[in-house]
């Protein structure tokens, strides 16, 4: 497949829409057009929806996992050829980690720029499936086709409050990070409470998920590293201190052979480790 039409394909899902990749191409959209046309007769099917934004069929996100391997070669190639290429590697990291571990650990990776996409630990595969991040945190052992399954271990959640509430689990409010988050539903379950009953807020960031229950809008399953100040300093307290969720983490990669995916590999190991 022509490089270059792979390359307008990346652009198209990254910018969203065909007019998007040829600003960041300096191409005309019509040559945009051309190019992911040519490239479907190529590959015989509709590898994008014309939606808004740009969206990929079943057959676009294996070309375009195609494109991102072949990307990430040719930049290491110019790279260990004297160029001044800076490789750019996309991957999928869930909030929690995002807030807490994952950028130290970026930060020693050299020679590197990272598109992040934040997702969910246990819908984070998905981006990988679709070929838009190399590698990704995730809560899945069984490795997508064609990758590799590092673990780095688990991350502990504890249900806590403000000081000082009742908490009736049954009809109590609880915060929720996204519609996506199943961890305060789960500890409900596993105490016989149906999840749909008690009210919720929803609160989609991760630090802001923390302040949400230190101001006592609720209860929710925090995680150890960032819960540890506010239980010293007594702005939380442990609604159960015999209740935890452990969520397992791994880190799923592209099997490549690439000294950046590997490189990228340990620097999350060893922070996840230390």
């Amino acid at each position: 497949m022509d490089l270059h039409q792979l390359h307008t394909l990346s652009a198209v899902i990254d910018g969203g829409s065909f007019e998007a990749a040829a600003r960041s191409l300096s191409i005309t959209p019509s040559a945009v057009s051309q190019r992911i046309k040519a490239l479907e007769q190529r590959a015989g099917r509709v590898l994008v929806q014309r939606s808004k934004p740009a969206r990929l069929t079943d057959g676009g996100a294996v070309v375009l996992r195609l494109a991102r391997q072949l990307a990430l070669l040719e930049a290491e190639a110019e790279s260990a050829l004297g160029g001044t290429t800076v490789t750019n590697l996309a991957i999928g990291v869930n909030a929690d980690s995002l807030d807490t571990w994952v950028l130290p650990a970026l930060r020693t990776v050299e020679g590197v720029t990272f598109d992040i996409h934040r997702e969910d630990q246990e819908h984070s595969i998905t981006l990988l499936r679709e070929g838009r991040v190399m590698g990704a945190v995730t809560s899945d052992s069984n490795p997508v086709q064609g990758c590799t399954v590092r673990r780095l271990g688990s991350m502990r959640y504890r249900p806590m409050t403000a000081p000082g509430r009742d908490i009736d689990l049954a009809t109590s409010a609880l915060v929720v990070f996204d519609r996506k988050d199943d961890l305060q539903d789960a500890f409900l379950r596993s105490r016989g409470i149906d999840p749909s009953t008690p009210p919720r807020h929803y609160v989609p960031g991760s630090s802001a998920f923390v302040d949400a229950v230190v101001l006592g809008f609720g209860w929710g399953m925090l995680p150890d590293e960032q819960a540890a100040e506010h239980l010293a300093a007594g702005r939380l307290e442990l609604i159960d201190e015999e209740s935890a969720i452990e969520v397992p983490l791994y880190w799923q990669q592209w099997a490549l052979d690439s000294d950046v995916l590997e490189r990228t590999a340990d620097a999350l190991a060893a922070a996840f480790a230390s």
